[in-house]
């Protein structure tokens, strides 16, 4: 993890959806955002993802 919070590219739970409204997905927090999963649960707890899981 860097200084900016976990990079959502780079973890194994993270899926694109192809649903234009809701484009990015996590599969461990089991949902889909407009942004990316990691900035989404930073602006709502305040706290980074504690999920990240780098990619093999």
């Amino acid at each position: 993890m860097n200084s900016k919070g976990p990079n959502c590219f780079q973890c194994r739970h993270f899926y694109i959806t192809h649903e234009p409204s809701h484009p990015y997905g996590c599969q461990a927090m089991r949902f889909k955002a407009r942004q990316l999963p990691a900035l989404v649960v930073r602006l709502n707890s305040g706290m980074e993802c504690h999920l990240f899981t780098p990619k093999e």
